[in-house]
């Protein structure tokens, strides 16, 4: 036996010509394989370089666009709150408006209730005190008339003033007088104004209103319309009275020649007699 025989040989083995073909192509293969990817690797990192940046842009874009649509929603939605804010607001003025016109309305309405309720009562006071006047007037008068009766029915009376002169009634004055006239004999009815019967202020009325003229209803507001005059100055057409001015008592139109036409009481009626019958205290002028 030899001395090498158990000595194994260093010597490589022989490959094979296949596998040496084989590792050839796959060497190949991965060389032609980093060539292409070494060729194709600037172009691909710029492309991911692009790709990195849009990756990180559209965030923030997105970022910017969200917040800005945010902020605006919240400014609409303020807006839309003072608009609210404002409609209350102008409703609630307006309903304050509408309440208080309505209190007004009321409160004028119950003032002018209260001012007729007044105006109404004064009135019938006054009424019940013309009332009364005239009632006091009337007996007066008959006193008068029964007492003048009595004695001597046609003499004058003692009482004298200054006889107006005579003196003939024109226009208007002559309207008045002639309607006083063509009343004589009618009854006397207290608050009467005609066309059958009269009280004494309700005669003048209806006298003065011929020529368009409205006297106050009561003698003592007729006895102090128009102008005061003397009774040594009277004219046809003037309004006697007697009792003091503003609180007469009994009125009578005078007809010229120192006579007069009155309602005088219930006993005579409408009667002309001599202003010496029984002396009137003044005269106020009308026309």
């Amino acid at each position: 036996m030899s001395s090498n025989a158990h000595i194994r040989s260093h010597r490589k083995p022989r490959r094979s010509s296949r596998n040496t073909l084989i590792r050839s192509g796959v060497a190949g293969g991965v060389f032609t394989t980093l060539a292409v990817t070494g060729a194709a690797s600037p172009t691909s990192a710029a492309s991911q370089a692009s790709a990195a940046d849009s990756t990180v842009e559209m965030p923030t874009l997105s970022g910017v666009l969200s917040a800005g649509a945010a902020e605006a929603a919240h400014a609409t939605q303020t807006i839309a709150i003072q608009y609210d804010v404002e409609a209350a607001k102008e409703q609630a003025a307006a309903g304050a408006r509408k309440a208080a016109a309505e209190t007004r309305e009321k409160a004028e309405a119950k003032a002018e209730a209260k001012r007729k309720a007044a105006a109404k009562k004064a009135a019938e006071e006054a009424a019940e005190a013309e009332e009364a006047e005239r009632a006091a007037a009337e007996r007066a008068e008959e006193r008068r008339t029964a007492s003048r009766s009595s004695e001597r029915p046609d003499a004058p009376s003692t009482t004298s003033a200054p006889a107006p002169a005579p003196s003939n009634a024109t226009g208007s004055a002559a309207a008045v007088v002639n309607f006083a006239r063509a009343q004589v004999g009618k009854a006397y009815v207290m608050g009467a104004t005609g066309p059958s019967a009269y009280d004494c202020s309700g005669l003048t009325g209806a006298a003065f209103r011929q020529v368009g003229i409205d006297l106050p209803r009561i003698s003592q507001d007729q006895s102090v319309t128009g102008t005061q005059v003397p009774l040594s100055q009277v004219q046809p057409g003037d309004i006697l009275y007697w009792g003091s001015a503003g609180s007469a008592y009994h009125v009578a139109i005078y007809v010229g020649d120192g006579k007069f036409v009155g309602a005088q009481n219930s006993s005579t009626g409408v009667v002309e007699r001599d202003m010496s019958w029984d002396m009137p205290t003044g005269a106020v002028r009308v026309l």
